[in-house]
């Protein structure tokens, strides 16, 4: 039999990042000045974000970016992280399809997002700042800045949307632990927050609004900029950390999969997932199937429209082109508070809009179910975020027993449910809920949707 855990060794973690934007023919279209419609420069963006992330966000033309020796070895605390063949899950669906799981929970955050967190605390260390600031959703970005930030000895402060500070204290309080200090979104700390409450009382907040916070927070500090934990270039960047360990992981045993499937809110994991892949596919070396799950109650890709929108409610940072669901749009508070975005990355966005992958979007409960016959099976308690990509998965697998095909299937478990344990006792006493937003809710936010520049 085949080893269940495929593990590389230390000296085989990635040295350099990959650029997939360097293997895109149409490249993903560039951030926008709100106030002049004029793509972004450099020094415009250096306001807000770290100098070194700059140069890496801008760039589409490197193919790969060295990662410097204080982040690789801060990545060998927990990296590299294994690739598990899911032998009991293909046994319980009774799939000739073989599934393997690049499994992105084995670190305190619990989560892939320790990648970028780890690169971005280093480099605004370099940069000689005090602080950094950033908004979270479920808390696993929050997390793992505060354990980066900790590490590198900077100021941390953190804006987590509302729902999830009240739905996952636990997370919170590892924040705390680690030195970070973390506000409830939107809150009336900030300007834009207390804008924000008065516009929607009640509100139990999202992304959108929490990144508003956390950019006004640092441009108003002295030493201080923002960071973010999906969504941007430079983080997709980062995290393909996780591709390029996979790949070389399949190379190991002679295995080639057919069928990658993560999930997706933003677009870092799954980003991170397909990257060498999806490059080997835009260079014609290989072909493959990519799917991007959502949740149906936040459905950017399945159900939004491909635009130029602001990435925050508060319409303080760039513009992007990306599928988006308007920046007013308040998903409902699922308790995969990850995936509540209302747009994707330009990346995803862009690979989508040209029909490289596809997407499905799943309701909350059967992503539960779908993460406990995971849980049951391979013994690992999945993130909700994690779960949509599960379910994707087993879906596939379940098509693959109808078809007779034995495809290789890899799925990106990135980050485990340990803290969500509120959200499990929802779904195993019956009470939660489920919620699509109707087609007039879509036409409403779409309305914040801001007049596109010409010519780009």
């Amino acid at each position: 039999m085949e080893n269940y855990r495929i593990y590389l060794t230390e000296e085989e973690i990635p040295t350099h990042y990959y650029n997939l934007r360097a293997d895109m023919k149409v490249k993903p279209a560039p951030l926008v000045n709100p106030g002049t419609l004029k793509p972004m420069t450099a020094e415009e963006l250096e306001g807000v974000f770290c100098k070194e992330l700059v140069q890496q966000e801008l760039d589409d033309d490197t193919r790969y970016f060295e990662i410097p020796e204080g982040i690789r070895d801060y990545y060998k605390i927990y990296r590299p992280s294994p690739l598990v063949r899911a032998f009991n899950l293909e046994k319980a669906l009774g799939t000739p399809a073989k599934i393997y799981f690049k499994f992105e929970g084995n670190n305190t955050s619990g989560s892939h997002k320790l990648n970028s967190a780890a690169a971005q605390a280093y480099y605004a260390k370099q940069q000689g700042l005090k602080g950094i600031t950033t908004e979270t959703g479920a808390g696993q970005w929050g997390t793992a800045l505060s354990m980066a930030a900790a590490h590198f000895g900077l100021d941390c402060i953190v804006y987590m949307v509302k729902g999830s500070y009240e739905q996952k204290p636990f997370r919170r309080e590892v924040m705390r632990t680690y030195g970070a200090s973390v506000t409830p979104s939107p809150s009336d700390t900030t300007q834009i927050g207390r804008k924000i409450l008065e516009q929607f009382p009640g509100t139990t907040g999202s992304l959108g609004c929490a990144i508003s916070e956390a950019v006004e927070a640092a441009v108003t500090r002295e030493g201080y900029r923002y960071v973010l934990g999906s969504v941007l270039n430079q983080v997709l960047l980062h995290q393909s950390v996780i591709g390029l360990e996979a790949h070389k992981a399949f190379e190991k045993i002679g295995v080639k999969p057919d069928i990658i499937v993560g999930c997706t809110g933003g677009g870092s994991n799954l980003g991170g997932l397909i990257a060498p892949f999806m490059g080997e596919k835009l260079r014609g070396e290989a072909d493959y199937r990519f799917v991007a799950v959502e949740p149906a109650s936040c459905p950017s890709l399945t159900r939004g429209k491909y635009m130029y929108d602001f990435c925050d409610t508060g319409n303080v940072c760039p513009l992007a082109k990306m599928y988006t669901l308007g920046n007013g749009f308040i998903p409902s508070p699922i308790h995969a508070g990850g995936l509540r975005f209302h747009g994707m990355s330009t990346i995803i966005s862009e690979l989508y809009h040209q029909g490289m992958m596809e997407a499905r979007a799943y309701e909350q409960t059967e992503v539960f179910q779908a993460a406990e016959i995971f849980a049951k099976a391979e013994g690992i308690l999945p993130a909700p975020e994690s779960g949509h990509a599960i379910k994707g998965a087993i879906d596939i697998a379940l098509e693959c027993k109808e078809s007779g095909e034995e495809k290789v299937i890899l799925l990106g478990l990135s980050g485990t449910g340990y803290f969500d344990l509120m959200a499990y006792q929802q779904y195993n006493d019956g009470t939660m809920t489920d919620y699509i937003p109707s087609d007039e809710d879509l036409v409403k936010a779409f309305a914040f949707i801001p007049p596109q520049p010409e010519d780009l």
